[in-house]
């Protein structure tokens, strides 16, 4: 399935960092607002297990079982207090962030930055405050977006009796929103048993809060999380979502130096290993200071973020397709060639679809690589699933 995973926040707060680290693709990155004019588009990679650690030969695919299966990554500039009223960079952003199935909202845990991603001393903002202040940007773009035309979608649904549901969802597709979110959030605020025509402005923005929950879910990076005083990161952690302690600055030099030959590192490892003892004093002081945060932390935090993102938010699974059960292969011996990412409860049919539509439609059955069992078309797939599928297409 194509993914998509948004990066939001305001301005300085490190998005362009954890993007660069988790693409490594040149950006700019600057101590001051607005270095994201224009939306960065990237390819990030989310950590599995490799299923070939289970064979006697590695597929060639992984770094030491670890299989990195790529997602799009997008990160979108600052927002400022009042973007959803066209300030700052404003409505330009927003749209940027419809494409998102998921966001990951970079907080600057430190409080070094103002509300509008000035420098300030550390401890001096609450990162709280910017967490409710995307929450209500995201929520209010949403409203604006409705409430322009309601009155006479109001009077359309009333005189042409059509579905509530599909009226707003259409009013909301370009924000990324479809019916089943819409559902969902009539049902969960209690506005479906409620006369839309008398809905208040709150109720609305309640409607399009609980929308942008359920369409949008989000996770906290909280950033510069190695100088963050204390309070703030439990503050954090103590919201209803969640929360995990990032340095996109660690991660970033970390990713530079392996890819510099100095270091072995793969993303997400818990520490990395010297290659070279041919680094100069400022090099090796950093990684000294790097190895430091890893330790108190686990990891940087950036590869946690973006597999708790697809494998939690989202409830994704991974699936292996193979043309021959046997050896884990395509037809030309390549092993394990594809690893496809799908919604858990997918069945097999659904894989078959995912490889090709006719593929799909010419279904007869699958095999499950490590049993060698034969599965019907509504047998549900598992993380992890090695899976020939068997149809007529040609």
């Amino acid at each position: 399935m194509s993914m998509t995973i948004g990066l939001a926040g305001k301005p300085n707060a490190g998005k362009s960092t954890f993007f660069k680290a988790a693409t490594l693709a040149d950006v700019e990155i600057a101590n001051y607002p607005f270095t994201t004019i224009n939306a960065n588009h990237g390819v990030t990679y989310v950590r599995a297990e490799c299923p070939c650690k289970e064979k006697e030969k590695p597929c060639g695919k992984c770094v030491d079982g670890v299989r990195l299966v790529p997602i799009d990554i997008i990160d979108v500039a600052g927002l400022v207090p009042d973007a959803c009223k066209g300030r700052g960079l404003g409505n330009t952003f927003l749209d940027e962030l419809r494409q998102a199935q998921a966001i990951i909202h970079v907080v600057d845990a430190s409080g070094g930055t103002d509300a509008e991603g000035n420098p300030v001393d550390i401890g001096d903002h609450d990162p709280l405050d910017d967490v409710a202040f995307l929450n209500r940007e995201i929520t209010m773009w949403l409203y604006g977006i409705l409430e322009r035309n309601w009155v006479k979608l109001s009077r359309k649904i009333q005189a042409e009796g059509l579905k509530l549901e599909i009226v707003i969802a259409e009013q909301l597709a370009g924000a990324g929103i479809n019916e089943s979110h819409v559902n969902a959030a009539l049902i969960e605020t209690g506005l479906a048993r409620m006369d839309h025509v008398k809905w208040t402005e709150e109720d609305m923005i309640r409607l399009c809060d609980t929308m942008r929950e359920i369409s949008k879910p989000m996770l906290i990076a909280a950033n510069k999380a190695d100088i963050a005083p204390r309070e703030n990161l439990d503050k954090l952690r103590e919201l209803d979502r969640i929360v995990v302690s990032t340095s996109a600055a660690a991660e970033l030099a970390l990713r530079s130096a392996a890819k510099g030959g100095i270091i072995k590192y793969t993303p997400g490892d818990s520490d990395f290993e010297m290659l070279t003892e041919d680094i100069t004093k400022p090099q090796k002081k950093g990684l000294e200071a790097i190895h430091k945060v890893i330790k108190r932390f686990g990891t940087t935090g950036i590869q946690e973020c973006i597999n708790r993102t697809v494998f939690e938010l989202l409830d994704l699974i991974v699936v292996y397709p193979v043309e021959d059960e046997g050896k884990w292969s395509d037809k030309l011996g390549n092993m394990l060639p594809d690893a496809y990412l799908m919604k858990r409860g997918s069945t097999c049919h659904d894989l078959a679809y995912q490889i090709h539509t006719e593929i799909g439609d010419r279904f007869l059955y699958a095999v499950d690589a490590r049993t060698r069992l034969r599965l019907g078309e509504k047998h549900e797939l598992k993380n992890g699933d090695v899976i020939k599928i068997v149809s007529t297409a040609k």
